[in-house]
C-alpha cells in the first residue's frame, strides 16, 4: 500500500511533461495516495491544475543552489515517503533520492548514487533502429506498483487557459515553434521562412516560444512575407500554449518541449528531427503525429543525444536537406 509518493525530475520542460505519464499511471493504481513532484524553478506551471498532484516541491537552481537543495531534502525527509521515484540521472537528484528517508527508492542505474537506491533500473537509449520511448523507460521504474503498460503524458489547461486563447481560434490555424535550446535541434531559420511563405493564404499561423524566442520569431515572420502570422512567443503560459495547440489543424515543432506539449494534449503534430533521431526515445506520442527528417543516411547523424550550439561538421545537412514540401503536405 502506497500512501505518499514523490517523483523527482528537476530537468528541462520536456522531461517534466514526459514524467506526467508516470503521474497518470500511479494515480490510476493508487488513487488515494498523495503524489508530490520535485522539479526545478520555472517548470512548476506545467503541473498546475493536475488533479493527481498533492504538492510541488520547487528547487531554485540559479540562486543558492546547494543551500536550497539541502532545505528541500530536510523537508522531504520529514514527509516519510513510501516511495521516491527518481527519473533523472544526475548526482543532485540521486543525493535527494538516496537520503530521502523513504521506505523504498528507485531510479536509473546511470545515476551515480544509484547503488544506494532500493532498486535500480537499466536506462538504455538506442542509437539506431527502434528503441523504447522515454515514457516507456520511465514506466519501468514503477512497474512493480502498476503494470507493464505506459500512460501517455497529460497536461491540464484550465477553462481560463482555453478562454485566454479563444480569440485566436476563429479560423483554421497552425502553430509553429521554430526554436530550441540547441541550435542543431532547430529546423534552420531560412527553412522556416521558406515553409511559412508557402502556407495557404486562408490559414492563420501562430508562432510559439519563450520570451527569449520573440526576436527570432519576429525575424521569421517579417522575412516570410506571410501576413497571417502572429507572433505569440513569450505571451502565453505553458498551459495556454497547450490549449492553443489542442485545436490547431497542425503543430510544427522541433525535437523540443513544444513537441511534448502537443503530445500531452493529443494534438496533431509534425516533429522535425535534425541532428537527433526518434529512436533515442523522445519522439511525438500524439495519435496524429508525423516525424520529418532527412531521407539520406549521414555519417555524422546523430551527432549527439541533446544537440549542439553549432553543427560540428559545419554544414548542418541534417537540417538544410529536409524539404519544406514535406511540411506543407501535412496541412489539411
Amino acid at each position: 500500500m502506497l500512501s505518499k509518493i514523490l517523483i523527482i525530475q528537476p530537468a528541462f520542460i520536456g522531461d517534466v511533461i514526459l514524467a506526467t505519464g508516470v503521474i497518470e499511471k500511479l494515480h490510476q493504481y493508487h488513487p488515494d495516495a498523495k503524489i508530490d513532484f520535485f522539479l526545478r524553478k520555472g517548470n512548476e506551471g506545467l503541473l498546475k491544475n493536475n488533479p493527481a498532484i498533492h504538492q510541488v516541491l520547487v528547487w531554485d537552481k540559479k540562486k543558492n543552489k546547494n543551500k536550497n537543495l539541502l532545505a528541500l531534502l530536510k523537508q522531504i525527509r520529514k514527509e516519510k515517503y513510501d516511495l521516491v521515484i527518481n527519473l533523472q540521472r544526475f548526482f543532485s537528484s540521486g543525493f535527494i533520492t538516496a537520503f530521502s528517508n523513504a521506505r523504498y527508492t528507485v531510479g536509473y542505474d546511470k545515476n551515480p548514487l544509484s547503488y544506494l537506491f532500493s532498486k535500480r533500473v537499466k536506462h538504455e537509449i538506442a542509437s539506431n533502429g527502434v528503441g523504447k520511448h522515454e515514457v516507456e523507460r520511465n514506466h519501468l521504474l514503477i512497474q512493480k506498483w502498476t503494470d507493464t503498460d505506459f500512460a501517455k503524458p497529460k497536461l491540464y489547461p484550465s477553462s481560463e487557459d482555453f478562454d485566454s486563447v479563444k480569440e485566436f481560434k476563429g479560423a483554421k490555424y497552425i502553430t509553429a515553434a521554430p526554436t530550441s535550446v540547441w541550435f542543431t535541434k532547430q529546423y534552420p531559420k531560412e527553412k522556416w521562412i521558406e515553409f511559412l511563405s508557402q502556407v495557404p493564404a486562408d490559414m492563420k499561423v501562430y508562432l510559439l516560444g519563450a520570451p527569449g524566442d520573440k526576436l527570432v520569431c519576429d525575424e521569421i515572420a517579417e522575412a516570410s512575407n506571410n501576413k497571417n502570422i502572429i507572433n505569440l512567443a513569450g505571451k502565453l503560459s505553458f498551459l495556454q500554449s497547450a490549449a492553443l495547440m489542442k485545436d490547431a489543424v497542425m503543430n510544427y515543432v522541433n525535437d523540443s518541449a513544444p513537441m511534448h506539449i502537443a503530445s500531452s494534449m493529443d494534438a496533431p503534430v509534425c516533429a522535425i528531427f535534425c541532428s537527433t533521431i526518434p529512436s533515442f526515445g523522445f519522439g511525438p506520442l500524439s495519435s496524429n503525429s508525423t516525424v520529418v527528417e532527412i531521407r539520406e543516411n549521414l555519417y555524422c547523424r546523430p551527432c549527439g543525444l541533446h544537440g549542439y550550439k553549432k553543427c560540428p561538421e559545419g554544414h548542418f545537412k541534417c537540417g538544410y536537406s529536409i524539404h519544406t514540401k514535406e511540411l506543407l503536405q501535412l496541412i489539411p
